[in-house]
């Protein structure tokens, strides 16, 4: 176990060989596309992306959405409004239909949210750079 720590976050001590058990847990989150939004993530947004993108799975890969690098943005505004934009892996993505819809319901479930609108996007395309390290090895990558 703690030889798959080292792997995902490689967080060793050189002198030891050792993970920082505080890292090497923390799995690594996808690079948003507005890199400034990553440094300045308030409660609420945190709880988004905790308790509703982190919680949703697309049904043919078993990996968050948020692992899978789907969400480009989250943001909540002070009266509670919360807005993601998401993507897909593909345009013909079976779930495009359903799966928007899902994250909606989930984050409006949220304490402290008082509506939710997610904004499905194309740009830029999703490919699997965008996957956190983790998804990768927890799909064989």
């Amino acid at each position: 176990m703690e030889e798959e720590k080292i792997f995902l976050e490689g967080n060793t001590d050189k002198s030891t060989g050792v993970a920082d058990a505080a890292t090497a847990v923390q799995p690594a989150a996808p690079v948003p596309v507005s890199s400034e939004k990553s440094s300045s993530l308030g409660p609420l947004e945190q709880n988004v992306i905790d308790e509703a993108l982190k919680k949703c799975f697309d049904p043919e890969i078993p990996v968050n959405i948020w692992e899978l690098g789907l969400i480009y943005d989250v943001n909540v505004s002070p009266e509670g409004v919360a807005n993601v934009k998401m993507t897909l892996t593909a345009p013909a993505c079976p779930v495009a239909g359903s799966l928007p819809g899902e994250v909606e319901q989930r984050i409006k479930a949220i304490p402290g949210i008082t509506d939710a609108k997610v904004e499905l996007v194309w740009d830029p395309p999703w490919n699997t750079e965008m996957m956190s390290r983790v998804a990768r090895v927890m799909l064989g990558m």
